[in-house]
């Protein structure tokens, strides 16, 4: 049975299962789905927790298959944590995993909870027989990084937990835009903020003065979140991403190679679109997946042949001086360098929906 993290409240109030996993790559909501889910075992009883760690390939997990068929002699019922931090439990933790799970559907030892926690899992671990045995003998909560679109009614929503919310209108949503901005990338650091809120304002409504003043820019930005936001001709936060990027030390050329590599990427889908290639085949030549598929989608039949030979071009250049090349007119400096191509690479894309005349005015 698996679950959405908004579900969970809800799923725990009818009563707790024997087996909860919970995986991903966002800490606040794994921590918030494990915090819960360890409340629901304390009201159910268990006043003892057993936790093992399962981290290197010579983990006995002979302790784990014993805990789960015994009961606790001091408690009338007792939750095992099994963390696996790698996400990988070997040979023997994945058999040993299957067992437990098989365990569980025999009835296992009455009174016993288990919450296995994992990171965020691949394809090919996501498959495995190992994490299937889990996913069947209880419920999967998937816990995942939180889209930037998103993240505005999330805020709210948290806000509103605390007794507070920002004004109807425009002016609300210009609040949440630039709390979300603050800090985008950064659950744990949202939270921090929104509490510091609550010790400085009393419940109530809160403006945008107010909001500026207590939250400090603590934004978290990855690469592909940027070349996300250049795809989708968000101009100022690709912007604003770039120069996080540089401030937090990532490396130049590998930022310009991402970049690159999605032109590359679009030339190979252009050459399939003029082959007579329906654009789904040739997204696929692309090898564009997830958000990056949406976003190719919207911008490939837009960009012609000429258009992406030319970007390519710039980007030959933005290479060489990413690198530590010179080249005629443009930047010396391979973040600057790197700025002129996010803009000429921004400039030949077709206009976001609603963008309007304001995306114009930024790429001048």
């Amino acid at each position: 049975m698996q679950l959405r993290p908004e579900q969970l409240e809800a799923h725990l109030a009818r009563g707790l299962r024997p087996l909860y996993t919970v995986h991903g790559d966002e800490p606040l909501l794994a921590q918030e789905a494990a915090d819960a889910i360890r409340a629901a075992a304390r009201a159910a009883g268990c006043s003892e927790r057993q936790v093992f760690t399962a981290s290197g390939a010579h983990f006995d997990w002979s302790g784990v298959l014993g805990a789960a068929q015994s009961q606790s002699l001091f408690a009338a019922a007792q939750l095992i944590e099994i963390r696996i931090p790698s996400g990988k439990p070997g040979k023997d933790g994945a058999e040993a995993l299957q067992r437990y799970c098989e365990q569980i559907g025999r009835g296992g030892a009455e009174g016993v909870y288990t919450l296995v926690q994992l990171p965020r899992l691949d394809w090919q671990q996501s498959k495995a027989a190992w994490f299937a045995a889990l996913d069947a003998a209880g419920v999967t909560l998937r816990v995942e990084t939180l889209e930037r679109r998103a993240l505005p009614a999330w805020l709210a929503q948290r806000l509103a937990r605390q007794g507070q919310r920002v004004p109807a209108g425009e002016a609300g949503e210009r609040a949440l835009a630039f709390l979300a901005d603050r800090v985008e990338g950064n659950l744990l650091a949202a939270h921090q903020e929104l509490q510091k809120l609550a010790l400085l304002h009393p419940a109530g409504e809160l403006g945008l003065a107010q909001i500026e003043a207590a939250v400090l820019d603590v934004a978290r930005y990855d690469i592909a979140k940027f070349t996300e936001a250049v795809w989708g001709g968000q101009v100022a936060r690709a912007l604003r991403m770039l120069d996080s990027l540089r401030a937090e030390g990532e490396s130049a050329v590998f930022v310009h190679w991402s970049l690159a590599e999605d032109l590359r990427a679009l030339a190979r889908g252009r050459g399939a679109l003029d082959e007579g290639k329906p654009l789904p085949l040739a997204l696929r030549e692309a090898r564009a997946w997830g958000p990056k598929e949406r976003l190719f989608e919207r911008v490939l039949p837009a960009l012609s042949d000429r258009r992406l030979t030319r970007l390519l071009g710039a980007a030959s250049l933005c290479d060489g001086i990413v690198k530590g090349l010179k080249q005629p007119g443009w930047p010396h400096e391979p973040w600057e360098a790197l700025r002129r191509l996010v803009l000429v690479v921004l400039q030949a894309l077709p206009a976001p929906p609603a963008a309007g005349a304001q995306r114009v005015l930024a790429l001048r």
